[in-house]
């Protein structure tokens, strides 16, 4: 793990904007679909002087500051709640939203049907009938490697998979910016680092790079604990941190 006196702020102050724009939209499409976006937020608390006003339009500076908060976005998360009891065939609805979901959708639906394979059924719980599927969970470089996306994920989906039978999720690089990845060797350990952090929630792979999670498992409950209690350490190794 990475000194936590790297990071550019104290990760006890990140917390977590789950939004779904309902466009009211009276589609098929729009009733088995929904797009929820999730902002990663880091609270920053900036101190100025204040000043305080001994007459009109005549202000003097008071010796206690003031404090500013201030909401600075370092990541962003994609989710998609799949309905397959309503609305439009599932598995075209996901084909026609993108790529990366139709290849999802390829794995784990019928697409005569829109619903679950029957593979796919035998292997999980009926808690639901939804899919939650995780798209795209980025964080900005300076945050990275220290099991915060893995952390912030995990409350996302936990806040998200009500009514969902199923959590499915495509580990691998989604910013290819950095230009250190050009190398396959480093390519392929940086995305198995990734995949081993969704196994800790209980993500485990099923087929073509689709890993499944299941809501009755108890795996997430458990680490949400446990990434709960290294968030809480790392702010306050930060904060006590000497440099």
């Amino acid at each position: 793990m990475i000194d936590p006196s790297s990071l550019p702020g104290d990760p006890s102050e990140l917390h977590l904007r789950i939004s779904y724009d309902d466009e009211l939209w009276d589609t098929p499409q729009a009733d088995t679909l929904e797009r929820w976006n999730v902002a990663v937020l880091h609270r920053r608390r900036t101190h100025t002087a204040g000043r305080e006003p001994v007459a009109p339009g005549v202000y003097a500076a008071s010796d206690a500051p003031l404090h500013t908060v201030e909401d600075v976005l370092v990541g962003s998360m994609t989710f998609y709640r799949v309905h397959l009891d309503r609305g439009r065939n599932a598995y075209w609805a996901m084909e026609e939203e993108s790529e990366d979901l139709y290849e999802t959708a390829e794995v784990l639906l019928d697409p005569a049907t829109g619903s679950f394979t029957n593979e796919v059924s035998e292997r999980l719980e009926y808690v639901g009938s939804a899919l939650l599927v995780m798209d795209r969970v980025t964080l900005d470089p300076l945050w990275r490697g220290h099991g915060l996306a893995v952390a912030l994920a995990c409350e996302a989906i936990t806040w998200l998979m009500a009514g969902c039978r199923a959590v499915a999720c495509s580990p691998g690089i989604t910013d290819l910016s950095s230009r250190r990845l050009t190398d396959e060797a480093e390519w392929d350990r940086v995305n198995d680092r990734i995949a081993r952090g969704w196994e800790r929630l209980g993500f485990r792979p099923y087929r073509d790079n689709v890993y499944l999670l299941s809501p009755a498992s108890r795996d997430l409950e458990e680490q949400r604990d446990a990434l709960r209690r290294h968030l809480v350490d790392l702010g306050a190794s930060w904060r006590t941190d000497p440099s």
